[in-house]
């Protein structure tokens, strides 16, 4: 068995009021979520249908590295501004990819 890769996906909705405060706020985090240790890349997709549904989709080396990221300062500080912003209870998809 090799790395498991692991891809975790959010699936974030905000109303037209607060939509506009969740892009500043992820553009102003983007790159220190990006650096944390063990993250290989994350993004930011808007929905095809609903102009207030995003979701980020970010890929870590291992488990570890992501539960790290979730313990962090940085995500103490991110994830209860953004919840503040939301319109609907997030969804979250995690998968791991075997190599």
């Amino acid at each position: 068995m090799g790395k498991r890769e692991v891809i975790r996906i959010v699936r974030l909705t905000f109303s037209s009021a607060t939509i506009t405060e969740f892009e500043k706020l992820y553009e102003e985090h983007e790159e220190g979520i990006s650096s944390q240790p063990g993250c290989i890349e994350v993004k930011l997709v808007e929905d095809a249908s609903n102009p207030y549904v995003r979701a980020t989709i970010s890929k870590w080396v291992d488990e570890a590295s992501l539960n790290n990221y979730r313990k962090s300062e940085l995500f103490g500080i991110v994830w209860p501004k953004t919840k503040a912003l939301f319109g609907n209870k997030p969804e979250v998809w995690t998968y791991v990819n075997e190599e």
